[in-house]
């Protein structure tokens, strides 16, 4: 859970995760949307696939990345749940 709380921590990792609501993208489709080095853009993108974030998956000579939409629920349930837990106090 650490690692999802640092990984979304970020303004720019946060922005990531929005452009990939739209579908898969490669990290040079991503890198057009800042201003920022491709090797900090990486950088971002490791941290979001290391809080297992996106998935990284290979279509050729291109890395194309995508959102796991499967943490956003278990981060809703626990949200639910701690929000359950104050309202029983």
């Amino acid at each position: 859970m650490n690692d999802l709380f640092k990984a979304l921590s970020d303004e720019n990792r946060r922005k990531m995760l929005d452009l990939l609501k739209e579908g898969d993208m490669t990290a040079g489709e991503i890198a057009g949307h800042f201003e920022m080095s491709k090797p900090g853009i990486s950088q971002h993108l490791t941290i979001l696939k290391h809080a297992e974030l996106v998935f990284a998956h290979k279509k050729g000579q291109f890395v194309y990345y995508s959102l796991n939409t499967s943490v956003f629920q278990d981060l809703m349930k626990w949200f639910m749940h701690l929000q359950q837990s104050e309202k029983g106090k």
